[in-house]
């Protein structure tokens, strides 16, 4: 739903465009007017004609072909009644309304009876030089016409670069449901399949258990509102959105994971603060991504392994298990986790590989080529 602001807004921009289109008409007018006083038949005459072909510009954007059209007949009785008025300029203007707005056809034929009216006036009032007054009526309408269809593609282009910026977003934002909604989800069944052997055994490790299903789950219900408050804004006003995840999170969602039942080991070489914030929040969405994998199919016994490596040049990433489960095809290189992976690491002209080690288990490796600030390529 528009805001009121919005509607204001929108509303004062009509205004405007309706009393800029009332200026043009009037300036149309007066020119044909003081034109009108000049001559001396007809002066009565005149002035109806250049007030019929002024007045209808004051709504020729919100009705381009009707006001043309409107626009046509009146210079047609103008012609048969045999009065030349300046007033007929509102027509290049009505046409060049109809080549902006609307489609490539209407506009030709718009421009074929502008053309042939060019004919019929230069048959009439051309008699003196016929040639250059058909020549520059053409040109005139031919003016007008290619003006107004400029105008239109590249209305119609900066709408397609709109439309691609909005899809894009759309696929960055799914990209980001993905990471969250499977990452925390296997977490939170890895949980409470632990907690349900622990029931009876244990009973404290299974309440343990219980209350990391619930901080899961409601570390996933903040970032889905955070990603979900960019598509919406209420009231104008700016939603409180916490900080995008980074390098300084990967031990809270390594804890995570060895709760699950997951023992991860982390180890980084270097300082990554100097990483840009689009590559921390990347290679952490690529280590989540790797052990929600590990997670759901390394097995029951597996080990996992996380490795940093910062440098001037970028970063190195690696994830890998001794994965004694199975791996399903999704694990392979159609995957959407892993598919997600190379999309991310591209932006920053990486790449990621992942594939089944010699030893067992599954390895993916990602590099990110990000310059450190201050360091020379």
């Amino acid at each position: 739903m528009s805001t009121p602001i919005a509607e204001r807004t929108i509303t004062l921009a009509r205004r405007h465009e309706t009393l800029a289109d009332a200026a043009l008409a009037a300036g149309i007018l007066v020119i044909s007017c003081t034109d009108a006083l000049a001559e001396q038949p007809h002066p009565l005459l005149l002035v109806v004609f250049s007030v019929a072909l002024a007045v209808p510009l004051v709504w020729r954007r919100r009705w381009p072909v009707p006001v043309f059209a409107l626009l046509v007949a009146i210079a047609a009785v103008q012609w048969i009644a045999d009065v030349k008025a300046l007033g007929a300029a509102a027509l290049l203007v009505a046409l060049y309304t109809v080549a902006a707005h609307e489609p490539r056809r209407t506009a030709a034929i718009a421009t074929g009876v502008l053309g042939l009216g060019a004919v019929l006036a230069t048959a009439r009032w051309g008699s003196d030089d016929a040639f250059k007054t058909f020549v520059g009526l053409a040109g005139l309408t031919i003016a007008a016409a290619g003006l107004g269809t400029n105008v239109r593609q590249r209305r119609a282009y900066q709408g397609s670069l709109e439309q691609r910026a909005a899809a894009t977003e759309r696929a960055r934002i799914a990209r980001e449901m993905h990471d969250i909604v499977a990452h925390n989800l296997s977490v939170m069944i890895a949980l409470a399949d632990g907690a349900a052997f622990a029931a009876e055994r244990a009973p404290e490790q299974s309440v343990s258990a219980m209350r990391s299903v619930s901080a899961t789950g409601r570390s996933a219900l903040t970032e889905m509102r955070r990603l979900l408050g960019v598509l919406r804004d209420d009231d104008g006003l700016e939603s409180s959105r916490t900080p995008q995840p980074g390098i300084h999170e990967l031990d809270q969602l390594v804890g995570a994971v060895r709760a699950a039942g997951l023992p991860v080991t982390l180890a980084v070489e270097g300082n990554g603060d100097a990483l840009p914030a689009g590559a921390q929040l990347t290679v952490f969405r690529l280590v989540q991504e790797a052990l929600t994998n590990s997670l759901k199919h390394a097995g029951p016994r597996a080990r996992a392994a996380v490795s940093l490596r910062f440098d001037d040049a970028g970063v190195d990433v690696e994830i890998s298990d001794d994965g004694a489960g199975a791996r399903p095809a999704a694990q392979g290189s159609h995957g959407l986790g892993l598919n997600g992976m190379r999309e991310r690491a591209a932006v920053y002209a990486g790449t990621v590989e992942a594939g089944p080690l010699a030893t067992g288990g599954w390895r993916v490796h990602a590099r990110l080529a990000v310059e450190a600030p201050g360091a020379r390529p």
